[in-house]
């Protein structure tokens, strides 16, 4: 939030009962009886409701006469986010930088902020600077004639490099991919859920496509090069379990995945699987977990793009005041689903 941004008092005080990690560097608790303030998830016994007040930063505890807490040091944590974004932009160059000297760069210890960074961004910094490699190389891979010219476009020292490291990511071969999709094999069905009949969709290596309302022209339009059969016995298989999220959307179930987005657009999905059920997220901390907060609109439009709807739970996206806001196959069905998380 901005300095601006008015602090939900109720909020605030749920995070900090809970020692919510997720909620350091965005405000401060200032407890009237000690004269300290603390981040949310300061380790200490929590005071009496009555006995705290919130403040945007260390900054603004500072001159109401609070002092920062010894125990969680408050004030590292818009060091910490300063760190993972300043991180992100140096993955982001052309020469990423390995984990030693990004942690230099920065001013942490390599295995400290190892920590620090994928505990702010969900994935590792080896992992965030492949998605955006791999990112990348769709790219380029759809404008470059040659596949090998594409691969050092994308960065890569090596072709070598790139399919050892990334080409499963893209679900088909490059040169495929190149192609818009021709040679590849996609099988589908659609199947019956208390929700509506939903279309399953999905490749060799995996789902690439859950919606509801959708059928095989709307597949084809979205595939155009690539070959659309009807689904066999493995995709059947895959689909019951797809159903069984549907109708028990708690069950925890790690099914294989063919799908490509942006490297921020991964991140939020990711972000988002790791929802626990029953629980939901903010765009703007959806937008954190990706590795930029600012971004709180480009992580509702990757809700959107979210192309395996259920498996890739974005039904448990909200906006910050905990409305729903939309939902690309119905309000009814995601109000329908966090019910029966609840």
């Amino acid at each position: 939030m901005s300095d601006t941004d008015p602090i939900d008092a109720e909020a605030a005080w749920a995070a900090f009962d809970t020692r919510d990690r997720r909620r350091d560097g965005r405000f401060v608790i200032a407890v009237h009886t000690t004269g300290i303030y603390c981040k949310p998830s300061c380790p200490a016994r929590r005071p009496k409701r009555e006995n705290v007040a919130f403040y945007h930063n260390g900054a603004a505890a500072r001159v109401a006469g609070y002092r920062a807490c010894l125990r969680c040091k408050p004030d590292d944590a818009a060091r910490d986010q300063i760190a993972v974004a300043r991180a992100v932009a140096l993955l982001a160059g052309e020469d990423a930088p390995g984990l030693d000297a990004l942690a230099a760069e920065v001013g942490y210890a390599p295995h400290h902020f190892h920590r620090l960074f994928k505990r702010a961004t969900g994935v590792t910094p080896a992992a965030y600077a492949r998605g955006l490699r791999a990112g990348r190389a769709t790219q380029a891979l759809s404008q470059e004639d040659s596949v090998t010219h594409a691969i050092y476009e994308a960065g890569y020292s090596a072709p070598s490099r790139f399919y050892e490291q990334d080409a499963k990511r893209l679900g088909m071969s490059p040169s495929i991919w190149r192609k818009g999709g021709a040679g590849a094999v996609i099988r589908w069905t659609i199947a019956t859920t208390t929700l509506g009949p939903m279309m399953i969709a999905a490749t060799d290596k995996g789902l690439c496509r859950v919606t509801f309302d959708e059928g095989e022209a709307d597949l084809r339009a979205r595939f155009p090069q690539a070959e659309i059969v009807a689904g066999d016995a493995a995709l059947a298989e895959l689909a019951e379990q797809v159903v069984a999220l549907v109708e028990t959307p708690s069950r925890d179930l790690d099914l294989p995945l063919d799908v490509q987005g942006t490297a921020f657009q991964e991140a939020v999905w990711q972000a988002l699987r790791d929802i626990p059920p029953g629980e939901t997220r903010s765009y703007r901390e959806l937008a954190a977990a990706a590795g930029n907060p600012r971004a709180v609109r480009a992580a509702g439009t990757a809700c959107g793009a979210n192309p395996v709807s259920i498996v890739t739970p974005c039904h448990r996206a909200q906006r910050a005041d905990g409305s729903m806001a939309g939902y690309a196959w119905g309000i009814d069905r995601k109000i329908a689903l966090r019910k029966r998380e609840a």
